[in-house]
């Protein structure tokens, strides 16, 4: 893989990379130590790689929750297994809708089978199924092999799942309450249209506060779940001295957050002396790395500006919303600003300025990059920095999402694609959801739904255009397959099949015509 990589720089001319992001995966460890020996052999690997991987945040979203949802295995594989059961051919489908007419379900949606380990699309088939509990409640009733479907698959656990219980519904609909959030915030890490890592650690952190709180909760199941989930969450993001150090400073500059707000998230999540700690080695880390480009953009002019800081009013292309409140780790952490004046009276660096200006007041329409355009002047250097740093995707969903659109995630179409064939889909589906001239490239399961069942409404057969050469002929008589036609001008009579045999003998009889009577035409 670190070869392949290797090759697409060379062939798009780039010597440099800041960040690379991947999955979480031991097989991406070793592919990103290769590319860090690459670019120092190019001597353009900044900091020694030592923030070059980036772990996709989704993927690592989708690991925690897939953990936590083992607690519920049997309900989900239950929910599962009927879905898959009504989907496996139009002839079920048929049946289940006739059940749904009988139990009066009017829901829209269509049932979508998922990916088990993609939480996502398990998500949103259990959103989907809860709605027709009634149909599936009564489905035994329309369809004789779905009880027997049941009792014939098992959990991960090698158990029996067995036919749906009382309690499964009840367990679904508390776990698609838990999954919203999650699901939310998987769709917000993996946007492509706007800065994702500035909220990157702030969303860890308050995902910390989320599990923290369930942890609480009265109800047994989701106790259970947040107890799994957390230790899954202490496995990634629980020791900060080996987290990719961009996670903490993307969040500093962020003119909302700035060292005050990870100082106080560090100690929350680690404790006070482990938060300090850590909030010391991020300060000297982001001191280095801000000294790496005062040597590369120090000779650029530094224009004067006004001193007042302008919050830029821009409405920023960022998510929807914020899956948590933005001020819960704010409330908790009760945090102190702490400016103060340098006493030495020394020139401040433009890090230092930066730092110990005020915080811009939080909004969820704050512009980032508008506000780092703007002030760039008067950061000239570490506008720079900022540049590079809210660049960076916090996700690789955005780029699998270019090629997945849903379903299994390799077929027997893609998997005998061209790396050349696959590169080329996935720029034209990423082309296709541009924003100025959006086209939808998602599946619509309605319409392969009714693809299955044969509907004639899909497709509407083209009006029949018959050849010119039967203007020539009159017909008799037609039972489908064997016409018998008429001669218009001489009289002469054929049997034809059009169907097996063509029109060859209809035309060789036309040129014996128009020799034979030349006024006609054709």
């Amino acid at each position: 893989m670190a070869k392949a990589i290797r090759d697409c720089l060379l062939e798009w001319k780039l010597d440099k990379d800041f960040t690379i992001t991947v999955d979480n995966a031991s097989s991406t460890d070793v592919t990103v130590k290769e590319l860090s020996k690459q670019l120092d052999m190019w001597k353009t690997n900044m900091m020694s790689g030592k923030h070059l991987h980036v772990r996709c945040m989704a993927h690592i979203l989708n690991l925690i929750v897939q953990y936590g949802l083992k607690e519920l295995d049997a309900s989900v594989t239950r929910v599962r297994n009927i879905v898959r059961y009504v989907r496996s051919s139009p002839a079920r489908t048929l049946k289940f809708k006739q059940c749904c007419a009988h139990v009066n379900v009017e829901c829209t949606k269509m049932l979508c089978l998922d990916v088990p380990t993609r939480c996502n699309s398990t998500y949103l088939m259990l959103d989907t199924a809860q709605h027709f509990e009634k149909a599936f409640d009564k489905l035994h009733l329309f369809d004789d092999g779905f009880f027997a479907y049941q009792c014939s698959h098992l959990c991960e656990d090698g158990s029996s799942a067995g036919p749906l219980e009382s309690d499964d519904w009840v367990n679904v609909r508390n776990v698609i309450e838990f999954l919203a959030r999650f699901h939310e915030l998987t769709k917000k890490v993996s946007g492509s249209r706007y800065v994702t890592c500035n909220s990157h650690f702030k969303d860890v952190s308050e995902l910390y506060c989320h599990l923290k709180m369930c942890l609480v909760s009265e109800d047994e199941q989701l106790r259970k779940m947040a107890e799994r989930m957390q230790e899954k969450f202490k496995k990634y993001w629980g020791k900060p001295e080996k987290m990719n150090k961009m996670i903490f400073i993307a969040s500093v500059l962020n003119p909302c957050n700035k060292f005050e707000y990870v100082e106080g998230a560090l100690e929350e999540l680690f404790g006070e002396e482990k938060g300090k700690k850590i909030n010391v080695e991020v300060y000297a880390y982001m001191n280095s790395l801000f000294g790496e480009y005062l040597k590369k953009y120090s000779t650029k002019s530094c224009p004067q500006s006004p001193s007042s800081s302008t919050s830029s009013n821009n409405t920023s292309n960022t998510s929807s919303g914020s899956v948590i409140s933005a001020s819960l780790i704010r409330t908790k952490l009760h945090l102190k600003k702490q400016k103060e004046d340098n006493g030495s009276g020394g020139a401040k660096s433009e890090l230092d300025k930066y730092i110990s200006e005020e915080q811009e007041p939080f909004s969820e329409e704050f512009d980032i990059l508008s506000w780092w355009k703007t002030h760039a002047p008067r950061f000239p250097n570490l506008s720079e920095l900022a540049r590079d740093v809210l660049a960076i995707p916090i996700s690789s969903m955005a780029s699998a999402c270019a090629f997945s659109t849903g379903g299994r995630i390799l077929d027997s179409f893609r998997s005998s694609l061209t790396p050349k064939c696959v590169q080329a889909l996935i720029c034209v589906q990423d082309w296709l959801r541009e924003e100025k001239n959006p086209i939808s490239v998602e599946e619509d399961l309605k319409y392969l739904e009714e693809l299955e069942l044969g509907s004639s409404a899909i497709m509407p057969r083209a009006p029949k255009v018959r050849s010119d050469i039967w203007e020539h002929f009159e017909v008799k008589e037609d039972n489908g397959e064997v016409c018998k036609v008429e001669c218009k001008h001489c009289g002469q009579v054929y049997n034809v099949n059009p169907k097996r045999n063509g029109t060859i003998g209809l035309r060789k009889h036309i040129k014996h015509c128009l020799a034979r009577f030349p006024g006609i035409r054709i």
